[in-house]
């Protein structure tokens, strides 16, 4: 088996498998790319069996990729669940990384590590999917020469990821699924000759971020060479965030690998907030059992009227907090109506 002259990654989420089995079945065994697919799973997915869905749809020879596996031209590589898919120069990385958008696998971290790994070389491609993970991923491919691809939202299942990398990044192909195929194949065909590629072409930034990804460097002097020290602090780890200096899209990073973008770091920090609120409220209203219960035995030596004052302030302010709470839910429900 040959080695591949470019790599088409691929990265999708929410109705993604409808759309990659219409995608694979357009391209032949010949394909002188090996393929590289980010789909957001469970991590008690079943990813063999989704290889084998695929492998139904496609002449390419479907895998989940293994760590070490040599990168071949013809090959589809799938990203197991719960676990990053990397490139590095001829071989298939998998790593328990950490997060990035919330995601692992993560399409952002794949789409770098071929970007870095194989420069103008790189076809990377957004399809439906919710949220954003896959914008970044877009703008590094773009940054080192390669080519940005997005499904065309109007037919998209879920729309947001392709939405969001086209109001992020100068993308070269917004098209249906159906038209992909042949696109792709022409971009890495005879007339586009490719290899691994030149270090020196490769923005040092994203060469250091793959590292940190792959887990060879990540410390908080290698994080301060990307960007500069913001007073927030992680959604995963509560770590100090640095705001990568790089790029169009604003992204955001912790010294232990964990990344955002502005838009992923919103929702994290948003369902942060959330779960502190609960934890509140779950105090709140031990408290007020807490007092109810002395009020009713008329404990003297506590004050009972001091209690029982106490309980109906209590009783209001977790009114309230559930009156906050109720109305974030309806809030983003509205949103998401209006998405």
């Amino acid at each position: 088996m040959a080695a591949p002259t470019h790599l088409i990654v691929v990265g999708t989420s929410a109705g993604g498998m409808p759309a990659l089995l219409q995608l694979v079945a357009q391209l032949p065994a010949t394909l002188p790319a090996a393929v590289l697919v980010v789909q957001h799973l469970a991590p008690d997915a079943d990813s063999e069996g989704l290889v084998v869905r695929l492998a139904a749809h496609t002449a390419l020879r479907c895998q989940v990729a293994g760590h070490g596996a040599p990168l071949l031209a013809g090959h589809l590589y799938l990203a197991p669940p719960d676990r990053h898919l990397l490139v590095k120069q001829d071989r298939v990385l998998v790593t328990k990384g950490p997060f990035e958008n919330g995601y692992r696998p993560s399409a952002d971290t794949l789409f770098r590590a071929a970007a870095v790994a194989f420069d103008s070389h790189v076809v990377g491609v957004v399809l439906t999917g919710m949220l954003h993970d896959g914008t970044a991923g877009l703008e590094f491919v773009k940054r080192c020469g390669g080519v940005a691809m997005v499904q065309d939202p109007a037919e998209a299942e879920f729309p947001s990821m392709p939405e969001s990398a086209l109001r992020n990044v100068a993308v070269d192909h917004v098209l249906p699924v159906a038209a992909m195929g042949a696109v792709l194949v022409g971009l890495v065909g005879p007339t586009h000759p490719g290899g691994p590629a030149n270090p020196l072409d490769v923005p040092a930034d994203l060469q250091l971020e793959a590292a940190i990804a792959e887990r060879v460097v990540g410390s908080a002097e290698q994080v301060e060479q990307l960007g500069s020290l913001v007073p927030f602090t992680c959604p995963d780890c509560g770590g100090n965030l640095w705001e990568v200096n790089h790029g169009e899209v604003l992204r955001f990073r912790c010294h232990t690998g964990h990344a955002y973008t502005a838009a992923s770091m919103l929702e994290g920090s948003q369902r942060k907030m959330e779960e502190t609120l609960w934890v509140a409220l779950r105090m709140m209203e031990e408290r007020k059992n807490l007092l109810a219960s002395l009020a009713a035995r008329g404990d003297a030596a506590h004050g009972t009227a001091r209690h029982t004052e106490r309980l109906a302030d209590l009783k209001g302010h977790v009114n309230r907090m559930r009156e906050f709470l109720l109305d974030e839910y309806e809030g983003e429900a509205q949103d998401a109506a209006v998405d």
